[in-house]
């Protein structure tokens, strides 16, 4: 695979993130760090508890600072690099993709840097000490300060950028997929889309998904012992 001839576009998710010690959005039971997905991460918790719930994201807000990008967040960095051209999702909430040197990525489902206002729906970066303290915070921009909430797309609420994220799928070459359940959607679905728009699909995943029968290479494992040697080969490929 000649990279440096190719429009490539990246799907990463929560299986990337482990491996750097950031646990997976939920686990065989149901559960998101022990707490039931109804009680953290929908607007009705929001409305119904948000001490709650802003507890919550404080804490894996904080948790930032203590995880590093891995191998594999590398490897995309060099991968970005050489490719003609390079497009990068995550369903992830962490800037570990930002801190391994991609700075243009796509967050689908949010950012924990940043926080929004209930009132006027602008976001602010707020990762100063002061902002990850457990008291809630509140917005510049309004006359009034307003509360903020996490600026993160909950269950039940519409992904970012969707339109911006088929629109590069569409015309790409290669679309790979790295660490994803296969269970959310609409990122579950987007590889439907790139085989439709006749790219070479390929999976980087721990373990077989759901969806992996979509895809036209597939390769189980750890993505931060995989990646690397994968984007070796096809770097050297590229230079035949």
């Amino acid at each position: 695979m000649k990279i440096n001839q190719l429009n490539i576009v990246v799907l990463t998710g929560a299986g990337i993130s482990a491996e750097s010690g950031l646990r997976t959005f939920r686990d065989n039971g149901g559960l998101w760090e022990e707490h039931p997905v109804e009680e953290v991460a929908t607007p009705q918790a929001w409305q119904r508890n948000p001490s709650m719930v802003w507890g919550f994201y404080q804490s894996r807000r904080r948790q930032l600072s203590e995880v590093e990008p891995n191998p594999a967040h590398f490897a995309l960095s060099k991968l970005a690099e050489y490719a003609k051209d390079f497009f990068l999702i995550t369903q992830n909430v962490d800037d570990l993709h930002e801190r391994s040197g991609i700075m243009d990525v796509v967050h689908m489902h949010g950012q924990l840097r940043m926080l929004r206002c209930e009132l006027s729906g602008k976001s602010e970066e707020r990762m100063e000490p002061s902002d990850l303290e457990s008291d809630f915070q509140f917005c510049t921009c309004c006359e009034t300060a307003s509360r903020l909430r996490p600026d993160i797309v909950w269950f039940g609420e519409q992904p970012m950028n969707m339109v911006e994220i088929y629109n590069k799928i569409e015309t790409c070459d290669v679309f790979i997929v790295v660490g994803s359940s296969g269970h959310v959607y609409p990122a579950a679905g987007l590889v439907n889309f790139a085989k439709q728009s006749n790219a070479q699909t390929i999976l980087i995943n721990l373990e077989e998904p759901l969806n992996s029968f979509m895809f036209d290479e597939t390769h189980f494992g750890s993505a931060g012992k995989i990646l690397p040697k994968l984007v070796n080969e096809w770097i050297e490929q590229s230079s035949l």
